[in-house]
């Protein structure tokens, strides 16, 4: 049986080989309790060289921050591009739509350029103003407190307008995909306001780069029954799109 310093090792090794470890999976192999497993990746986290994530462990923080619009666009810039442009072939016939907040979803505004009339309902000002002058794009923007970070507005005004409001699809932007926690973003008012907005549409299309996966925000938007699409990019793990599709949700790749 291997002593704490050897399994410490395996552990971390396990960890730079393929990013995450499972409880399960290390009892299994080291011949030790999952109760000595858990204290181990305890012990881990306290020394900062890990993170405990349910079942397990990652490198990776899956705790999303609130980081301000200008820092999140330089992140995957051209992933987002690409997972706009097939957001953007989804429209298809739609006559109205609607896009939320964040960057990702930002590129759909950047890249629309409609054949014929579309309605395109937003609480992010960024989006309102890229689509302002733009020919066929009729815009409604939503009204209510706007948040610096991300330049988007919440609160009661703007869940009264949506009361009123039936779209076609909605682009939704997030900062966490989980697949026991469900699709958040990290700021709890935006969550509430984007719960509205899921409720309003048809066709929910969940759009995030691939660093957005086994992350959780601070607010809860929604499970995954209410979610039809999710686009992101080609670094998402085979495993993760396979349990996404199990649950009857269309994984588009790019």
């Amino acid at each position: 049986m291997m002593n704490i310093t050897d399994r410490h090792q395996y552990i971390l090794e396990k960890l730079k080989k393929d990013g995450k470890v499972n409880i399960f999976e290390l009892t299994e192999e080291m011949g030790v309790s999952g109760v000595t497993i858990r204290k181990d990746l305890k012990l881990l986290e306290d020394k900062k060289l890990m993170f405990k994530i349910r079942g397990g462990g990652s490198l990776n923080n899956p705790y999303a921050g609130d980081k301000p619009i200008y820092e999140k666009e330089l992140i995957n810039a051209e992933e987002k591009k690409r997972i706009a442009k097939a957001a953007i072939d989804l429209i298809g016939d739609t006559d109205s739509i609607m896009i939320g907040s964040g960057t990702t979803v930002f590129e759909v505004a950047r890249a629309l350029f409609p054949a014929k009339h579309l309605t395109v309902i937003t609480p992010a000002l960024r989006v309102g103003l890229e689509l302002s002058h733009r020919p066929n794009v009729e815009v409604l923007q939503l009204g209510g407190l706007i948040r610096p970070n991300s330049s988007s507005v919440m609160g009661a005004s703007a869940m009264q307008m949506l009361s009123d409001i039936s779209c076609g699809i909605y682009f939704c932007g997030v900062d966490g995909i989980d697949l026991n926690f469900g699709i958040s973003i990290s700021n709890i008012s935006e969550a509430a306001l984007n719960q509205k907005m899921i409720e309003s549409a048809q066709t929910v299309a969940v759009l995030a780069d691939s660093t957005k996966f086994d992350r959780r925000g601070l607010g809860r938007i929604c499970s995954f029954e209410a979610v039809h699409y999710i686009i992101t990019d080609r670094n998402v793990s085979a495993s993760t799109v396979k349990a996404l599709e199990e649950r009857d949700i269309k994984v588009i790749v790019v």
